[in-house]
């Protein structure tokens, strides 16, 4: 499995509840250390710079990770939300968010932890309780459980991304046609 940080959502605060991938099948983790939320944080562009994170900070990011999950879940199938998830989105974006500070470069955003993660939980609020509610998609790969938001003219996109699904789908499919026209 990629160990690389995937951004093909539309949003970061989806792209941090795909950070446990293909939840039906493998489940594969991608916050396996502190080093890998810390560079999350970064890549995301959530943050320039983050403190180390420890232990007890990937426990904290994996629960708010899930309930913005079960949120985004909740939401797209037009489902009521569940409360204990309500619960930790709210405490998470409630504690201070990063600050953005001007430099003579220009942006910076240094972050604890603590901020980093409130941050993104305020994103999932904003984006929950936001016009891009009716965009939001689940990757058509069975394997694959991202949720997207499809902007694509006619609302006609299948896959998270073409390059983590859409490709691999293709061309499992392609394969298959061409096994069973071999056959014949």
């Amino acid at each position: 499995m990629n160990l690389d940080h995937v951004f093909v959502c539309g949003n970061p605060a989806l792209d941090f509840a795909a950070t446990l991938r293909a939840r039906r099948t493998v489940r594969f983790e991608m916050f396996a250390t502190p080093d890998r939320l810390n560079a999350w944080h970064v890549e995301s562009g959530v943050v320039d710079a983050v403190s180390p994170c420890r232990e007890a900070d990937v426990e904290e990011a994996k629960t708010v990770r899930e309930a913005v999950y079960r949120l985004v879940t909740a939401r797209r199938l037009g489902e009521e939300y569940e409360k204990t998830a309500l619960t930790v989105l709210n405490n998470a974006a409630r504690k201070p968010p990063a600050v953005p500070q001007l430099t003579p470069a220009g942006r910076w955003t240094q972050a604890t932890p603590e901020e980093a993660l409130s941050t993104v939980a305020r994103l999932a609020v904003e984006l929950l309780s936001g016009e891009d509610v009716p965009l939001l998609k689940e990757c058509g790969n069975p394997e694959c459980t991202r949720v997207y938001i499809d902007r694509s003219r006619g609302m006609r996109r299948q896959w998270c991304g073409m390059d983590s699904c859409g490709n691999k789908i293709k061309a499992a499919a392609y394969r298959a046609r061409k096994k069973t026209a071999a056959a014949h």
